[in-house]
């Protein structure tokens, strides 16, 4: 039995694929996350009040997201409803996240998959889009530094961010400084609308080369975002049917265990998760099928055009991409919106009183649905459980790992194209193994 043995690039931790191939035929492919970080472990013992701080040291690019989980989780424990401006200021924070993580992913990691070259920076020299392509790493990382510069404003900071605490926030946001973050991104609008027209135009382009959007097979989609109008802020994850356009199961994070199976592998230190063993999808995709509309003009023009082409519910994976920079957009219109309200508030944050019990905090991250459940036992953390975006796509991953590796394996030959192919589908999920391995 022959073994490939794939490492992956331009994804978020350390990752390989590994297929296995008998007499020409693909006996198994597996996606292992060779990363142990054991932060279920190292936070054992700490203070409880302590964690939004701790928390977003699980991964550098997600700590946005364990930043409001970890605040959201304490609040159900200490029972502490935040005033509305801190809640407005907490979404901004998520939807700078979301602008940093799409640019990222898009322009960063999958750009380069549409051109077929290495990176970002060989694209200008090796397209054939004339002007669409001009200065386009200048253009893309732009795009992802208002993504950071809005994360700051609503943080504190961008990595590791500190400005959400239990009760509310820090502090409001001034007239001054709301104007000065709107007008980046009014300015940054129309260049990641150009980007992303090329991106989708090279997307078709790509897929007419090769045949194939990938794995197209129907699957169960999860989202913990609103069913008219996305909210990244989380309330109750939602589960779109595996064969249909149905929701079919709607249930707050306590609850999570009675509608997910949690399950290790002896090969990957990442867990994966299923729904009423179906395999489940997470993550843009997802959100874009569950969600009725946007909200935001261009993003729900970018919509309807994504629907028309694709339909709803969409599966082909490369469509993942797709979804994202509509996402992308939405992110930027609905801050610029935001920012327009006052959030200068004085009032940002209400008094609580600590308290010992089990609880959950629930966000949709740019790669899913995110939950933090710790029990405190004399104020300090007796056990800690981090359900992770990226594990909800695990056995969609390998799925269409298994897909690609049966189109490009045959009795006689492995077409080269598949060490490609392996880097696509990875990339369409947008993994995170830093925060799978947690």
């Amino acid at each position: 039995m022959a073994t490939l043995t794939f490492p992956l690039s331009r994804i978020e931790g350390h990752a390989q694929v590994v297929i296995e191939v008998r007499n020409g035929e693909v006996v198994s492919a597996h996606f292992q996350a060779t990363e142990y970080r054991g932060f279920v472990y190292l936070v054992q013992g700490a203070p409880a009040e302590q964690m939004p701080v701790i928390v977003p040291r699980i991964c550098g690019v997600c700590s946005t997201a364990h930043h409001v989980a970890s605040v959201k989780k304490l609040e159900d424990i200490f029972e502490v409803t935040p005033p509305p401006v801190a809640l407005e200021i907490r979404e901004l924070l998520m939807l700078g996240q979301l602008i940093q993580n799409q640019a990222t992913s898009l322009f960063i990691f999958t750009m380069p998959d549409r051109f077929g070259v290495a990176s970002i920076l060989d694209v200008e020299d090796s397209a054939s889009m004339g002007d669409a392509t001009a200065g386009i790493a200048a253009r893309a990382l732009q795009v992802r530094q208002v993504g950071t510069h809005l994360i700051t404003l609503a943080g504190g900071q961008f990595i590791h961010p500190v400005k959400a605490v239990v009760g509310g926030v820090t502090s409001g946001i001034s007239v001054e400084a709301a104007d000065r973050m709107r007008d980046e991104l009014t300015r940054a609008l129309p260049v990641a609308c150009e980007l992303f027209d090329t991106y989708w135009q090279a997307s078709l382009e790509m897929g007419t080369r090769l045949g194939t959007w990938g794995d197209d097979a129907p699957a169960c989609y999860i989202s913990a975002i609103g069913a008219e109008e996305p909210q990244y802020y989380g309330d109750k994850i939602r589960v779109l049917g595996c064969h249909g356009g149905d929701v079919c199961a709607v249930f707050p994070p306590g609850a999570y265990e009675a509608h997910l199976t949690v399950e290790e592998t002896e090969y990957s230190y990442a867990p994966r998760t299923s729904y009423m063993g179906n395999v489940i999808r997470a993550n843009s995709l997802a959100r874009v099928n569950l969600v009725e509309r946007l909200g935001t003009p261009r993003a729900d023009g970018y919509l309807k055009a994504f629907r028309e082409a694709f339909g709803q519910p969409a599966h082909a994976i490369l469509l993942f991409d797709l979804a994202r920079g509509i996402e992308l957009v939405y992110a930027i219109e609905r801050s610029i919106a935001m920012l327009e309200t006052r959030l200068d508030d004085e009032d940002t944050a209400v008094s609580y009183t600590p308290r010992d019990g089990e609880g959950y905090g629930l966000v949709e991250a740019p790669r899913g649905p995110l939950i933090h459940h710790y029990r405190v036992e004399q104020g300090k953390i007796a056990k800690a459980e981090f359900i992770i975006p990226t594990v909800h796509n695990m056995m969609a991953i390998e799925r269409a790992l298994r897909v690609a590796a049966e189109r490009y394996v045959s009795a006689d030959r492995v077409a080269l194209e598949l060490e490609r192919a392996v880097g696509r589908v990875v990339r369409a999920f947008d993994p995170c193994i830093a925060c799978a391995t947690h």
